[in-house]
């Protein structure tokens, strides 16, 4: 009799492990969506974690969304509430219960328009829209302004207040437009080509351009998210400053911008000098200044005070060729009466040698010649004294020549004023005043006008 098969073991699983695989393949194929729907049963407990589900019309899921993610969001969670999820699937082993793991959440509204804004980004940024190295430089001291923003919002109050208190000479042109609503991107791009019209034609001059408004939602704020601004920005020749909002709030216009201001009032900040730290700067410079002419003033003065000290009076100068002049002449009398003396004993020696010879002819002979070299003697002796008195008087012509006083008999004056400083410099003189002028024969006074 054959024998029968034998049965397979059946693979049995426990409620734990069913839940755990089926959580693992949900996790596995969803790892993250997005989730639009209307919150219901919202449950917050005391450890932070929320418990609620997003509804439709025809179905429900159950979600929660853990206290690290809720503490991020920027909006008040509301049971009734439509809003976009973005969520993990997965599975609560415990019960068995499909969900949803939100990692983040917004309003429905304002999910649209961030979906809007990425996707925009991403396509100005691919283009090359906001590469930092076609950024304009943004000038230190613009002198005009061209602010393209509401006439009548909080953002133009505030920018001319600061300017106005920072550096009241910039110029500011005010470029009227709407900043919300349908029309407010057309108008904010024609503004921007405008004013770079204007200057480019000449008729107006911009150092830069301010575009701008207050603070205000995601939805008040769109008009610098559309495209149209961005290019007009782009395409600027002038640089671009952004100043949109708050300083947490981002638009396509401050990734274009050539510079991102936080505020409307900081962009004024940013553009303008402070007025009261230049003055400053210019009065520290002013002391400098001074400081720096005195001390050449006074290393002047000094080097005047040593030049007058090596200045010698023309008295005193004349004094000393006086002096010369008497030693020359006491050295050529002297040198005549030692010549002398020397002629003298010559005779007085000739003399006894004369006495000491008999023969009656030695002595006519010695009598002649004695008398031949006498008027030798005589005549050496005349010729000697020309030649001293020659050199005498070419020396009294050459002190003559080179004294004051010699000077005055050619026409010239010596001026000085009451103090018997001489006077060379016109520029010296002032009206009024007495002066003393001296001429080769006699003196003058007057009086300067």
């Amino acid at each position: 009799m054959p024998s029968s098969p034998t049965p397979k073991k059946r693979e049995t699983l426990s409620v734990s492990q069913l839940n755990r695989q089926a959580k693992r393949l949900l996790e596995g194929n969803f790892p993250s969506v997005w989730v639009e729907g209307e919150i219901s049963n919202l449950s917050r407990p005391s450890s932070g974690h929320w418990y609620f589900s997003l509804k439709d019309n025809s179905a429900q899921v159950r979600c929660a969304m853990f206290r690290s993610s809720n503490a991020r969001l920027r909006f008040q969670a509301e049971a009734g509430q439509q809003v976009m999820a973005r969520a993990k699937l997965s599975l609560y082993e415990a019960r068995g219960d499909y969900q949803l793991i939100v990692e983040h959440m917004e309003p429905a509204g304002d999910g649209a328009l961030a979906r809007a804004f990425e996707e925009l980004k991403n396509k100005l940024q691919a283009e090359g829209l906001f590469d930092s190295d076609i950024k304009q430089a943004i000038p230190d001291h613009p002198k005009s302004i061209a602010v393209v923003t509401s006439a009548t919002g909080a953002a133009i109050r505030d920018i001319l207040t600061v300017l106005a208190r920072r550096f009241p000479s910039i110029k500011v042109s005010i470029f009227p437009t709407a900043v919300q609503g349908q029309n407010a991107a057309p108008e904010i791009a024609r503004a921007i080509n405008t004013a770079n019209a204007l200057h480019k034609s000449g008729k107006r001059e911009f150092d830069v351009i301010l575009a701008g408004r207050g603070g205000g939602s995601m939805e008040d704020l769109w008009a610098f998210n559309e495209e149209i601004v961005a290019r007009a920005i782009y395409q600027s020749d002038l640089p671009v400053i952004s100043a949109v909002g708050h300083e947490v709030d981002f638009t396509i216009a401050d990734f274009v911008a050539d510079l991102r201001a936080p505020t409307p009032s900081a962009a004024a900040e940013l553009i303008s000098p402070d007025g009261q730290e230049m003055m400053a700067s210019f009065m520290g410079f002013e002391q400098l200044l001074t400081r720096q002419m005195l001390l050449t003033l006074e290393t002047n003065k000094q080097q005047l005070s040593f030049l007058q000290s090596r200045l010698r009076h023309p008295g005193s100068r004349l004094q000393e060729h006086s002096q010369r002049l008497d030693e020359l002449e006491m050295r050529l009398m002297n040198g005549w009466k030692n010549q002398s003396q020397k002629q003298q004993l010559g005779l007085q020696v000739l003399a006894s040698r004369l006495q000491q010879q008999t023969p009656d002819h030695k002595i006519k002979q010695l009598k002649l010649s004695s008398a031949g070299l006498y008027q030798r003697l005589e005549k050496q002796v005349q010729r000697l004294l020309e030649q001293q008195q020659l050199r005498l008087k070419n020396a009294m012509q050459l002190l003559d020549a080179v004294s004051p006083l010699a000077t005055l008999d050619r026409g010239y004056a010596i001026v000085s004023d009451d103090e018997g400083q001489v006077i060379t410099d016109a520029e010296e003189l002032s009206s009024g005043q007495t002066i003393n002028t001296r001429f080769a024969k006699g003196s003058i006074k007057s009086r300067v006008n």
